[in-house]
């Protein structure tokens, strides 16, 4: 069995991992642990949720919307068909609501934006201030970690 405080550390290493795009199996190699362990960290801990709002960004989803935005509008100019342009309107309507919902209100892919270039702040701090000891930053960690939890939970149920 091991110690509370280094099975901790695996866990913390694990999710930075984790969110830095390495696979489960090879998180559990560099870590030490099995893949169950990494799947129950990566399930219990909403790694996973994480990790796909810190790849998706608000650009990136504008983007996306525009692009899909376009598509609609060549599928009516290359097309006869009624039926393709009576649909489109409605199409256009909600893309053009996600947009601006996506312009206007901080969401949790905000959240994470800011708690990462939090956390790149504090380690540069680290170097210089010793009140951030590796235990301060493990629990501010810890904290962020629920808070995007909490609202991404708010936001799915």
């Amino acid at each position: 069995m091991q110690p509370k405080k280094d099975l901790e550390n695996k866990k913390e290493l694990a999710r930075i991992l984790y969110l830095g795009g390495e696979s489960q199996v090879t998180i559990s190699e560099r870590v030490g642990v099995s893949k169950v362990t990494v799947t129950r960290w990566v399930q219990d801990g909403g790694w996973k949720e994480m990790r796909a709002a810190k790849n998706i960004t608000r650009p990136e989803l504008i983007n996306k919307a525009l692009l899909t935005i376009n598509k609609i509008l060549d599928s009516i100019n290359e097309s006869d068909d009624p039926s393709v342009i009576a649909n489109v309107g409605d199409k256009l309507s909600k893309l053009a609501s996600f947009i601006e919902k996506l312009d206007k209100k901080a969401n949790v892919v905000d959240v994470i934006e800011v708690f990462t270039a939090f956390n790149k702040w504090i380690q540069l701090r680290m170097q210089t201030d010793p009140e951030l000891t590796p235990e301060l930053v493990k629990a501010i960690n810890k904290y962020q970690d629920q808070f995007v939890v909490v609202q991404l939970n708010q936001r799915l149920g």
